[in-house]
């Protein structure tokens, strides 16, 4: 939901910022790499302790996330690698950063709940977007589900910065694996009622 209506209300201010980032002569890849490179320290941070701080972090690396695409955009430098580059390593981001909330988990009693919560967001965060893949490359379009990367992007941090993490990855936990269902009984629907592809 977030990611279906939040770009219309950010739309604007990222086009200032890619208008501002042109004249720097940076490339919306080395963005996408500067990004990633932040969120290996989120989850450094995160795996020493430091949770409120790697919330605040996270804020800025998915800062980085929006902007690479925003640049690449206003500038015409939209290619197929820098899609390709700029999706796989947001799956490699959302891994190494609930990685390293594992690490944190690991070093804490009772640790064992958390560590299942953070392995099940996990799977499910990889199956939202490999259903999406899977069913792209096979001619079906795959939006569905109401729990996609944005809105776990902001859960996470929204776990981190007010406390209430453990509740929270039971929500992570849940809906990423229910929106990779909803993905999976879309996929179905449309191939077996001879709905439109894309």
């Amino acid at each position: 939901m977030l990611s279906k209506y939040g770009r219309s209300w950010i739309a604007a201010p990222l086009d200032r910022i890619a208008q501002g980032l042109e004249a720097t002569g940076i490339s919306p890849n080395a963005l996408t790499l500067i990004g990633f490179a932040l969120t290996v320290g989120v989850s450094g941070t995160l795996a020493l302790g430091y949770l409120p701080a790697g919330g605040l972090l996270l804020i800025l690396a998915a800062l980085f996330d929006t902007l690479d695409g925003a640049l690449a955009r206003h500038t015409g430098q939209v290619t197929v690698f820098g899609a390709f580059l700029d999706s796989t390593l947001d799956r490699y981001s959302e891994a190494v950063t609930l990685i390293g909330l594992v690490v944190y988990y690991a070093g804490q009693p009772a640790s064992t709940l958390p560590v299942v919560l953070l392995a099940c967001t996990l799977a499910g965060s990889l199956m939202v977007s490999y259903t999406r893949a899977r069913a792209e490359a096979v001619g079906v379009e795959c939006k569905e589900g109401f729990f996609q990367r944005t809105e776990r992007i902001v859960v996470l941090i929204a776990g981190l910065l007010t406390g209430w993490l453990l509740p929270l990855l039971w929500v992570l936990a849940i809906f990423t694996n229910v929106t990779a269902v909803q993905r999976i009984l879309d996929v179905y629907r449309r191939t077996q009622e001879g709905l439109p592809r894309n």
